[in-house]
């Protein structure tokens, strides 16, 4: 049993610049655990409701100090003395004392915050690492993921200069993070130069520390990967392969994609993809269509799904209803798993087990609006997740979690899952 003493929260910024909360949490035996959670840019309407003021004098109207409020005056004083034996004990004290269907009154990241707090503690109070902890809480063996790792931004990230929102570098060969960071750097490198010379920009990055270049299509984004990997002395779809994050709800309006100076409707978009995956050395589509469109999904499903990852974020959003909806319809193959998303680790947990059962790829997320808090590597390798999507190799939110992988991997002796 665990007797939480207090939790607290402030707000902090995040990688973007804009609030966030960090929560402390502290156990009766003097244990404590703080975390800080992300926000997203290009988000799904299922999400659960993250918690800003509205003021348009802080922030912009993005301030958090509601949602610190709740934390300090009303999950303090709900939980000051009690005890709670598990995660889940605490995440359901919690979803209740919200009482709302999308965690609208308390806010999903002040739920989570003090959730991943809790959970920090409980690893401390049993002496463990997190990523430990957060395997026994699963019923997992640890292992580490394998990153997918962001070259090319676009749509939400890099402010539209081309529709689709990410391209990442996966090194399917590859057997450690160690080695899997060394190619990624030389094929930023080799990218970083190709953008210079082609179009004379510096090294400015997007929100997840891509390369953003004034692509003149989405189809340019494609072709210019292959070609930084084929430069940094590597075999494209051998050495290296590609995944791509089309965020397809970001364009889409009116029943038509409005991608590359083209109108397309959803047998046309799955046309696109279709031609993509087979004319580069793609291994997945993520949000390939509308998060609302379920038909463009199951064609898109019927096309690809023994071929690629059909990956689902704005479809899914970590929810196990909208995943089992997907496991029914034949709508995808695999999940990106944002415990934001959600709210909660346990919820996280029931979406990520849904999934797995069902056969799927589980893909661990950050989102574009991260801090420096390293837990989502120990998530990713407690879940045992296939891959994780943290960003690219620049910027210190998102290399704060690739080093704590490089030292579950030389220092915790983890290995790369599969």
């Amino acid at each position: 049993m665990s007797e939480i003493l207090s939790v607290s929260a402030l707000e902090i910024l995040d990688s973007r610049g804009r609030p966030t909360l960090l929560a402390s949490c502290r156990l009766s035996n003097g244990s404590t655990g703080q975390a800080s959670v992300p926000s997203g840019a290009s988000t799904g309407a299922a999400e659960a409701l993250e918690l800003r003021d509205g003021d348009p004098n802080r922030y912009a109207g993005l301030g958090c100090l509601k949602a610190v409020a709740n934390v300090n005056e009303t999950i303090h004083p709900a939980v000051n003395g009690r005890e709670f034996a598990t995660q889940a004990d605490l995440d359901k004290f919690l979803i209740d004392l919200d009482g709302s269907p999308n965690k609208s009154r308390l806010g999903a990241n002040a739920i989570l915050a003090v959730s991943l707090a809790f959970c920090r503690a409980q690893a401390a109070q049993r002496r463990q690492p997190l990523y430990a902890h957060l395997a026994q809480m699963a019923g997992l063996q640890p292992s580490l993921p394998q990153p997918m790792i962001n070259l090319f931004s676009g749509g939400a990230h890099a402010g539209g200069q081309v529709a689709i929102q990410d391209l990442q570098i996966v090194l399917p060969g590859v057997s450690s993070i160690r080695r899997t960071l060394e190619v990624a750097s030389d094929v930023f490198r080799a990218a970083a130069a190709l953008a210079s010379d082609r179009f004379g920009m510096r090294l400015l990055t997007a929100d997840e520390g891509g390369l953003a270049p004034a692509f003149k299509s989405s189809e340019a984004m494609l072709r210019s990967a292959v070609e930084a990997i084929e430069a940094a002395g590597y075999r494209p779809g051998e050495d290296v392969a590609l995944t791509v994050d089309v965020a397809a709800s970001q364009f889409h309006a009116a029943g038509r994609y409005l991608i590359d100076d083209a109108a397309l409707d959803r047998s046309q978009m799955v046309d696109l993809l279709e031609r993509w995956a087979r004319n580069y050395p793609l291994i997945s589509i993520e949000d390939g269509l509308d998060e609302a469109d379920w038909t463009g999904w199951q064609l898109l499903y019927k096309r690809l799904a023994d071929e690629v990852m059909i990956l689902g974020d704005d479809l899914l959003c970590t929810n196990p209803a909208r995943i089992q909806r997907a496991i029914a319809t034949d709508t995808a193959n695999s999940a990106l798993l944002k415990v934001n998303q959600i709210g909660s680790l346990t919820e996280a947990l029931e979406a990520y087990k849904l999934a797995k059962r069902a056969g799927w790829k589980i893909v661990i997320s950050a989102r574009s609006g991260e801090t420096e808090d390293d837990w989502l590597a120990d998530l990713g390798a407690g879940w045992a997740g296939d891959y994780i999507k943290v960003g690219s190799i620049t910027q210190s939110e998102r290399l704060a979690k690739y080093n704590r992988l490089l030292f579950l991997e030389q220092v915790e002796a983890l290995s790369l899952a599969g």
